[in-house]
């Protein structure tokens, strides 16, 4: 006996803003595995403090061998994503890490309704995502924050919470 498919879809027309990030944590030596560990109950921390705009957050396995764990996120606006990065607790966690990665590197995609799409790799030591089919440049001058990969106009409501260092 078949069964009819059922095809749904999703009326996006009251959030013409959405944004949705995929991010992940990918374990490159043992070290990293404690950062990884240690990190999952803070972003679960920070998820049930319902930040504004936070739509949905959704847990993501990439692989288990090596290890590769993350995230999808739908936000309702730029805005409200880029406001909740640059405050705490993100902004303490993004500023231990550019000091000191762990043994996990970092990456983030970002994808607009409105169009355009950025993303960063930060100690990400094989392609992976857009890096595995568009060349890689350093993220330094206008590749080093997210509103200045999308070419927006305006200054965020909150200063970045890393300066970008002279290369």
């Amino acid at each position: 006996m078949t069964t009819p498919v059922q095809r749904m879809t999703a009326d996006l027309s009251s959030f013409p803003n959405l944004v949705v990030i995929y991010l992940g944590m990918k374990v490159r030596t043992l070290r990293g595995l404690g950062t990884l560990f240690n990190f999952g109950p803070k972003i679960s921390a920070a998820v049930r403090a319902k930040p504004d705009g936070l739509l949905l957050h959704e847990s993501v396995v990439y692989s288990l061998f090596p290890l590769h764990l993350g995230m999808r996120q739908y936000w309702r606006d730029f805005e409200s994503l880029e406001t909740w990065s640059r405050s705490l607790p993100h902004q303490q966690w993004w500023q231990n890490f550019l000091k000191d990665s762990g043994g996990v590197g970092f990456w983030h995609e970002t994808y607009f309704m409105r169009g355009g799409m950025e993303a960063i790799y930060d100690d990400v030591r094989q392609p992976l995502g857009f890096t595995a089919f568009a060349p890689m440049e350093p993220a330094h001058g206008p590749m080093f924050n997210a509103r200045k990969r999308l070419g927006l106009a305006g200054e965020p409501a909150i200063p970045e919470p890393v300066k970008e260092r002279a290369s």
